[in-house]
């Protein structure tokens, strides 16, 4: 290829790249297949590529195109958020993309380079190669773990694989298959059709695997059924409660947002039949049970006097405090049973970086003063089971997660090991509209990796109730103001392989990688 054009032809390939994943990305049906051939225009320029510096503008390349295609709705809410001008939010974005956004592309891309020098053949790069791009998105935890594999969601049988290794299990798959598929086309153009056949049956056995597993595990947790739990969820449509307590002043604005919840929750309630009532991540932006002023005080009262009158639990969203330290919280509040008011909080564990808390050496007047949205929450000690009593006598075991907690597997796999027998996630995705299918995909991910169901509240959308197997049973969409009905069963004794062995895919992954990378070619079997 003339050198002019060799610069063309290599942004086509990542622009191509990009695009089919901003397309994979909406988690629809139509575009599951993009993530089985999506990284084959990328892979097809790494192999073109003659130099280490060529692979590393490659990678880099891929990391900015990436973010820029998957994830400008950050870009536009961060601009939002700050303040600052657009141009320096998105070249701030990109200068990080490959330390916090997509840290696996590069060194993916190195390892198929290392592994290629060496005299590796197909399978060992590519199962190389499918370990470090897994291995590295385990041991460099992205903003938002996300990865490849929640893409599949879209197809109701290839994601039930995810209770035996998770979203990154999936991914390990998507990264061999898009090798096997790039193999197949360059055998073909090359008329050597035998080079094809093994590659081109690797991708037909894995994707047979998966639907068979799926359609399997589906029909094994259509038999357990437990009595169903009715919940009502509230989503009214408020957004930017800073704002709004700025324009009205505090007191005005959560009497707003409270007389908005209690209008829409009795409608839901009046029907009768609900177990348990669920509102969004600070419905109540101020401290529950600890008020710092008498309107404080009168407004407790009068969410309290509304769960006494309504006979029905409700779990809410609002501030915890301890010492001087703030917790993002969701409080637990129940009828009173014959004697005081009862209620118990869990405290957000996993607080979004800047926004909610701010790392020690960062912990500077100065700073705070250029940067006046940094965040001042605490985080929570961790997972929690908390007890819900029901109206009929039954008691609810709960794994609450808040916003950012549902991102990371490890809380609600330590819930369900704990006796959680469903999942409540209370969130506010007002400041990323555009990003909050992900985020509900991402949480979605919780249930099928733990097969409990899941009550999802959120203040501006998509609120959903979520069955075992990841199906939405029902959403609020975003910027509906609206309320959901809808029944889970409950998920006793339950267990998967991601319970039993944890997050396991990440750290075999990269073990496997360096391991196939660091031994001599000729060690292993034949095929490798």
């Amino acid at each position: 290829m003339p050198a002019r054009r060799a610069p063309l032809a290599a942004g086509a390939a990542v622009a191509a790249t990009a695009g089919a994943f901003a397309l994979y990305a909406r988690v629809a049906r139509p575009w599951v297949v993009l993530g089985w051939i999506g990284l084959a225009p990328w892979l097809a320029l790494l192999d073109a590529t003659p130099s280490w510096r060529g692979t590393v503008l490659a990678g880099l390349a891929m990391c900015g195109a990436f973010v820029l295609a998957v994830f400008w709705w950050f870009v536009v809410g961060m601009q939002a958020y700050t303040g600052a001008p657009l141009a320096v939010v998105m070249l701030a974005l990109l200068v990080v993309s490959p330390l916090i956004l997509q840290p696996q592309l590069l060194p993916f891309a190195l390892a198929r380079r290392t592994a290629r020098r060496r005299g590796a053949g197909f399978w060992r790069t590519t199962i190389a190669g499918a370990g470090i791009y897994v291995g590295t998105e385990w041991a460099c935890p992205k903003l938002f773990a996300d990865t490849l594999g929640h893409g599949l969601h879209a197809s109701a049988w290839m994601r039930q694989a995810a209770d035996l290794a998770g979203a990154p299990g999936l991914t390990f798959v998507l990264v061999i298959a898009n090798e096997c598929v790039l193999r197949v086309v360059q055998a073909l153009r090359r008329n050597e059709a035998r080079t094809a056949r093994g590659p081109a049956a690797a991708v037909a056995a894995l994707v047979v695997a998966l639907l068979g597993y799926g359609a399997w595990r589906e029909r094994a947790l259509a038999l357990a059924i437990a009595p169903p739990v009715t919940a009502a969820v509230v989503q009214a449509d408020i957004a930017r409660y800073g704002q709004l307590a700025a324009d009205l002043g505090t007191y005005e604005a959560t009497r707003r947002i409270l007389d908005a919840h209690f209008a829409l929750s009795t409608d839901a309630l009046a029907p009768g039949g609900v177990d348990v009532l669920v509102w969004p991540e600070t419905v109540y932006p101020t401290t529950f049970g600890s008020p710092k002023t008498a309107d404080g005080a009168a407004l407790d009262r009068e969410i309290a006097g509304f769960v006494a009158n309504a006979h029905v639990p409700l779990i809410f969203g609002s501030y915890d405090v301890e010492d001087d330290d703030e917790f993002n919280a969701a409080v637990f509040l129940e009828p009173p049973r014959g004697g005081p008011l009862a209620f118990d909080t869990y405290r957000k564990a996993s607080l979004f970086p800047l926004t909610e808390r701010v790392p020690a050496w960062l912990e500077w007047g100065v700073v705070r003063r250029w940067l006046p949205w940094l965040g001042t929450w605490k985080p929570g000690r961790g997972a929690q089971v908390l007890p819900l009593h029901l109206a009929d006598g039954r008691t609810l075991q709960v794994n609450p997660l808040i916003c950012y907690d549902a991102v990371d597997p490890r809380l609600a796999l330590a819930g369900a090991r704990r006796g959680a027998e469903v999942i409540v996630t209370l969130s506010n995705d007002s400041w990323f509209p555009a990003g909050a299918h992900l985020h509900l995909v991402v949480a979605a991910f919780r249930s099928i990796e733990t097969r409990r169901p899941q009550i999802r509240a959120t203040n501006t959308g998509i609120s959903a109730v979520i069955d075992p197997t990841g199906e939405f049973v029902a959403t609020a969409d975003v910027d509906q103001r609206t309320t959901l009905r809808a029944a889970i069963a409950p998920v006793r004794g339950a267990s998967t392989v991601m319970l039993a062995w944890g997050d396991w895919v990440g750290p075999v992954a990269l073990m496997l990688g360096l391991m196939l990378l660091g031994l001599p070619v000729r060690v292993g079997p034949r095929w490798l």
